[in-house]
């Protein structure tokens, strides 16, 4: 047996586990060079990780009846076999909060520290859209102020109007998100100093003549916010900062639901990408474990048969076909590229020269920082790649009832097919755009939204409906929507 080995059969305690991630985080740094949170590592049962599974795996959150919702429904499909359990979740924070299933074999518990607390976590500390949009050292302490302040917004004001005020909320946080910061707010300095200023202009310029307007056109020319823009499409920010209606406890709420949904926003935007990465390091660091005598051939027998089964795609036609799997078009990927740096052929070069030959663990993680699901698909999927998964794209030609192939690997049309499939990891496509436009702020304050419509697709009426009286219950007077095509030619419009 060798000195190495860590382990043999399935039986695993406390002491192995603190063993298996010493190893293992010793492993990622050393030999790969993976800068990665320290863990957290939590020992749970199947329910409890169902419980992850209705509150977003955040350890602390506020109450609301969609959670239990979406518990009992799991809850159901688990138990009549419809639905498996994942061997691990991991969250974006610092500390990393990593949950493993307490009946997963010691081999399992290895694969899962790569997957999730080496994979994972890298990704969240070094991909851009992480670092600009989370912040991994407080979002715990936000989601116990939520949890706290949401429940005494209940006791004082009530359940019901609490509940209500986060159903309206929780409606429209798909269409709350910044998708580009926003200017830096000012410092006390600053707001100091521009005041001075502001002040300081209106003395040179002061003119006499404003003495005779008539003082209720100033009071309802005041009325209007000097601080909205316009469109604006994160609709609950809007709401927050200029709703006539909402007292203060309430706006409070809406930029708590506002900020969390903000926050996951680039896990939406980065699914392929980091876990076809999470799967490419757990298979890295699982082998390099094997090839040092840490792991014996049984557990990476064992290993294999289970990471098979996470890459494994479904034929099309298949009843359990889903569409395609993000871990085994990631996985392939990312070895793909792997092997355009080490060993490129003439195809590589000619739709790769840029990395072909290149240093291939510091091209695949510039590529984990600095990409999201559609341009890592736009920029990375090789012929080699749509060939495996069969890979064409087709249409129907202007005057012709029948479909045709209009793009495969074969040729330059093979760029067609990687913009094709690009699209489909565009969330922008896939969440309707809703943007307000302008507030009739000096008459009946109605709201007027726009809905951009992309290939045709549009809102479903009831659908419409629904949004509008959300936004209208927060808003507090009419809001009207108006379906534009993308060249902003009016379709249809509604209140």
């Amino acid at each position: 047996m060798s000195n190495k080995l860590l382990f043999t059969g399935s039986e695993w305690d406390l002491p192995l586990i603190e063993k298996l991630w010493s190893s293992i985080d010793k492993l990622a740094r050393e030999k790969f060079g993976l800068d990665h949170y320290t863990p957290q590592i939590e020992i749970i049962t199947s329910e409890q990780m169902l419980d992850c599974y209705s509150s977003v795996a955040m350890p602390v959150m506020y109450n609301h009846w969609s959670f239990g919702k979406t518990f009992l429904q799991n809850e159901r499909q688990y138990v009549a076999g419809i639905q498996g359990l994942a061997y691990e979740v991991v969250i974006n924070t610092n500390p990393c909060i990593a949950y493993l299933m307490e009946n997963n074999t010691a081999t399992l518990q290895a694969l899962v520290l790569s997957h999730a607390s080496v994979g994972h976590s890298h990704f969240f500390k070094n991909n851009y859209l992480f670092k600009q949009w989370t912040d991994a050292d407080t979002i715990i302490d936000y989601l116990k102020f939520a949890k706290q302040y949401i429940k005494k917004c209940e006791e004082k004001y009530g359940e019901k109007r609490v509940e209500q005020l986060l159903d309206a909320c929780h409606s429209l946080q798909s269409h709350s998100i910044d998708k580009y910061k926003k200017p830096a707010r000012l410092s006390p300095e600053a707001k100091t100093k521009k005041t001075k200023q502001w002040e300081q202009y209106r003395e040179d310029t002061f003119q006499d003549l404003w003495r005779t307007v008539p003082k209720a056109a100033n009071k309802v020319a005041a009325q209007e916010p000097t601080d909205a823009h316009f469109p604006e499409e994160n609709l609950l920010y809007f709401i927050e900062k200029h709703s006539p209606i909402l007292a203060q406890w309430e706006r409070e709420i809406v930029r708590i639901v506002r900020k969390i949904s903000q926050y996951f926003y680039p896990q939406r935007q980065t699914q392929l990408l980091n876990e076809g990465w999470a799967t490419f390091c757990h298979h890295m660091l699982m082998t390099e474990m094997h090839d040092q005598g840490m792991i014996d051939d049984g557990s990476y027998i064992e290993f294999l048969q289970c990471h098979t089964n996470v890459v494994s795609q479904r034929d099309w036609d298949s009843k359990h076909y889903g569409g395609i799997n993000v871990y085994a078009l990631g996985f392939a990927m990312l070895t793909d590229i792997r092997r355009i740096c080490e060993t490129p052929d003439e195809e590589d070069h000619k739709w790769f020269p840029e990395i072909a030959g290149t240093d291939w663990l510091e091209t695949i993680k510039d590529i984990v920082a600095n990409y999201r699901d559609e341009s890592f698909v736009l920029q990375f999927l090789s012929p080699k790649v749509a060939r495996h998964f069969k890979l064409f794209s087709f249409g129907v030609e202007e005057g012709k009832n029948y479909l045709q192939v209009n793009a495969t690997h074969n040729d330059d049309s093979f760029l067609k097919i990687r913009k094709t499939l690009s699209e489909q990891y565009d969330l922008s496509r896939a969440v309707p755009q809703i943007e307000i436009v302008e507030v009739d702020w000096k008459g009946d304050r109605w709201l007027y939204l726009e809905h951009r419509t992309k290939n045709n697709q549009r809102l479903n009426y009831q659908d419409m409906k629904l949004t509008i009286y959300n936004i209208s219950s927060l808003w507090g007077f009419v809001v009207k929507m108006e379906y534009t095509d993308l060249d902003g030619n009016l379709l249809e419009d509604i209140k």
